[in-house]
């Protein structure tokens, strides 16, 4: 298998994914301090999204901070195979999720006369954006898991 920056097991890697935990749980708290995101399904939607992907990406930094520590490189064609079928799996749901609440978002507050709660509103607007900054550091996972499967 080949080895590159975001190879399992190397500091990039590890990188990636405690920036996709920091923009999930970012995401996460911005949204539930929010007093009535529940009632919005695209919403609740995103935290449950936001709530695999931290899960997700947590695990796997475990894992590559485990390989860091014993300085091995995962080249596991079983390992690499599930990170792969993992990463998209996440990606897939944090794009719909991150698109949806974007599109609620501003539906409701540029739509239909813009938003009267606020604080509220920019919360909301913030809980979008870094879902999209959480999807965008899995893509770049993903892809490369993918490649790194592909070229083995």
């Amino acid at each position: 298998m080949m080895e590159f920056a975001g190879t399992p097991g190397t500091v990039t890697a590890f990188v990636l994914r405690l920036f996709q935990c920091f923009f999930a749980i970012a995401s996460i708290t911005y949204m539930v301090t929010t007093p009535n995101f529940y009632q919005v399904t695209a919403f609740s939607f995103l935290v449950a999204s936001m709530g695999l992907q931290f899960v997700w990406s947590f695990g796997i930094a475990c894992v590559d901070a485990y390989a860091l520590a014993k300085k091995k490189i995962i080249q596991s064609r079983g390992l690499v195979g599930l990170f792969v079928v993992g990463d998209w799996v996440t990606a897939t749901l944090s794009l719909a999720a991150a698109s949806s609440s974007s599109a609620i978002t501003v539906l409701s507050f540029s739509d239909l006369g813009g938003c009267r709660f606020g604080e509220e509103c920019q919360k909301l607007q913030l809980a979008a954006g870094l879902a999209f900054l959480t999807w965008i550091t899995i893509g770049i996972s993903s892809l490369i898991m993918f490649w790194i499967l592909a070229a083995g």
